[in-house]
């Protein structure tokens, strides 16, 4: 059976990434900051017995991210999902920038899943599917923005999609593998608030099919959960 990895796996798009791939037949790398306190993580797992695998990470630990591809050592990786990430305070605005805060977004949405790419790269590049994916959004879109705001969040995402895209072009030289950004919908979770378009399940079905039909031709683009691309 196929491998996936998942970072920030204990709630919303992340857990529910865990349950469709676990309950499809796939081993599932469910990893997450604080698994004790996962309850509902917990709960997936107990379900599918023998597939899910809960490992504590905190992605903007990049030791933790080294020790982790050590334990997991010749174990192939079909897909790696970044999933992990933080819109960081919704009140912050022009005037009143928290650099600090800023630091903290940018290490989680952007760095970590680069150096995710670079832990896990072997793994990755030893299974049969080779593909790393990273969650993006459309608020990321420089020509779909026009309403402003939200500059950490949008800057952090944005860079992530040039991080994934020079990735899609260097890795699969090196090793066929197949990277790209995906847009996971406006979506009812702890982020996306109670009013978003669509529930968690919508949204991760539409991103597995795009996921499963990602090709060397789609990688470094920009793709919606419903297959639909997106502008940069």
């Amino acid at each position: 059976m196929p491998t996936v990895l998942v970072t920030g796996a204990s709630r919303g798009l992340g857990l529910e990434l865990v349950r469709q791939y676990g309950a499809d037949g796939w081993d599932v790398l469910a990893c997450a900051r604080a698994p004790d306190r996962a309850s509902g993580l917990g709960e997936v797992a107990a379900q599918l017995p023998g597939r899910v695998a809960i490992h504590p990470l905190d992605v903007t630990d990049f030791g933790a991210i080294d020790a982790l591809a050590r334990r997991l050592q010749g174990v192939s990786i079909d897909v790696l999902i970044n999933n992990a990430g933080t819109m960081g305070s919704r009140g912050s605005s022009f005037g009143a920038s928290d650099f600090a805060q800023w630091d903290g977004i940018f290490r989680l949405n952007t760095f970590a899943p680069m150096k995710m790419a670079e832990a896990f790269v072997g793994h990755i590049a030893a299974s049969r599917q080779r593909k790393i994916v990273s969650l993006s959004t459309i608020m990321a879109s420089i020509a779909r923005n026009n309403m402003g705001g939200f500059y950490a969040y949008r800057a952090s995402k944005a860079a992530l999609n040039a991080i994934m895209v020079s990735l899609s072009i260097d890795l699969a030289r090196r090793h066929g593998v197949v990277a790209a950004v995906l847009h996971p919908g406006w979506v009812r979770t702890d982020m996306g608030g109670p009013r978003a378009e669509i529930d968690p399940r919508t949204s991760v079905a539409g991103l597995r099919r795009v996921i499963a039909g990602l090709t060397r031709e789609g990688a470094g683009r920009f793709w919606a959960y419903d297959g639909s691309e997106l502008l940069w």
